[in-house]
């Protein structure tokens, strides 16, 4: 699987931060049973690996990834617990490199043209569009589109159910990424059906 087959999957990919890993095989299966099988547990916490491992080896229909890649060794760490995906904040040359080494489909953060066009160098045509808010949304992705028309973004960071159809209306988008689909108070009270409603919702979003 490649990244744009990642992001074909489903027009929204689940930004997951989990703090406790038994948490991490019903969510799972609420975000699928949904129809949101492609799910990014950050590594913002120590439990994360963990999660992204029980998800991988007991969730065969969800197709996990590690979000908050910022080191090779993360990439590498993520590998090994079973991750399919790797997405990034941003990049550097040695992430690119250690993403890349992994074998593994991979989203790099970028926030700007120039950032975008030194991935293009190396042959990186997939992105995450980070922080997508905050570094001019859809005003931004127009702007890239015309210069830039071989590139497809996940935007991720301010993502919400209202402004989510604009996003994925954008030639540019092939999906996108939130945080919204796992409230915190649901995870630890293991509401897993208020979770797999929301997937439902967000898995019906379009452009």
């Amino acid at each position: 699987m490649n990244a744009e087959e990642v992001l074909a999957l489903a027009p929204v990919v689940p930004v997951v931060v989990l703090d406790d890993p038994d948490a991490a095989v019903p969510l799972a299966r609420a975000l699928v049973a949904g129809g949101l099988p492609a799910i990014e547990v950050t590594l913002r916490t120590s439990a994360a690996l963990e999660a992204i491992e029980r998800i991988a080896a007991e969730v065969p229909d969800a197709v996990v990834g590690a979000g908050t890649v910022v080191r090779p060794e993360d990439a590498q760490r993520s590998a090994a617990a079973g991750a399919r995906f790797l997405v990034s904040p941003g990049c550097t040359a040695s992430l690119r490199e250690g993403m890349a080494a992994t074998g593994l489909p991979f989203l790099p953060g970028v926030s700007s043209a120039s950032e975008a066009m030194a991935l293009l160098e190396h042959g990186v045509t997939v992105m995450k569009c980070f922080p997508a808010e905050a570094s001019g949304g859809i005003g931004l992705l127009k702007s890239l589109y015309g210069p830039l028309p071989q590139i497809r973004f996940c935007p991720t960071g301010g993502i919400t159910p209202a402004n989510a159809p604009g996003y994925l209306a954008l030639p540019n988008v092939a999906c996108v990424g939130g945080s919204w689909l796992t409230p915190a108070d649901a995870v630890q009270a293991g509401d897993w059906d208020r979770v797999e409603a929301l997937a439902a919702e967000a898995a019906a979003l379009s452009g």
